[in-house]
């Protein structure tokens, strides 16, 4: 699978919410200066974070962005599976039905391979606690 540049944007964009939101809602100026992110793009990653209910948003001058739940409770998988919707495999493993699935793989000697190394690494993202990163 293809971890994209939206995947890893997003991760550090909530692991920047998480470390400051204690002073208050996180403004996307504040998040794109310290991680160097286009303010556009960030823009766009939080729009789809809120649409999947990771992170809410307040408008006006004291607005900004926060964490819809709290940090032990998102991985880092819960946020490539927003991003990566529907994932970027080589067009074959579907791990839990989170793609489209391939014609052929019934018949492909090689279906399982794939399926198996997608659910591995979502195992292994999944292990990774924005709580836990933080600390």
């Amino acid at each position: 699978m293809r971890i994209t540049t939206k995947s890893r944007y997003a991760t550090r964009m909530v692991l920047d919410i998480a470390l400051h939101d204690s002073e208050g809602p996180v403004q996307s100026r504040d998040i794109a200066r310290r991680q160097s992110i286009p303010l556009k793009y960030l823009e766009k990653l939080i729009r789809e974070l809120r649409k999947a209910g990771l992170i809410n948003s307040r408008r006006g001058p004291q607005g900004g962005h926060m964490l819809a739940k709290p940090a032990e409770d998102i991985s880092v998988g819960d946020i490539v599976r927003i991003m990566e919707c529907p994932p970027q495999y080589d067009d074959c493993a579907c791990a839990d039905k989170v793609c489209i699935e391939c014609t052929m793989s019934d018949e492909c000697l090689t279906h399982g391979i794939w399926v198996e190394t997608a659910r591995a690494m979502y195992d292994k993202l999944d292990s990774y606690v924005i709580g836990n990163l933080i600390k």
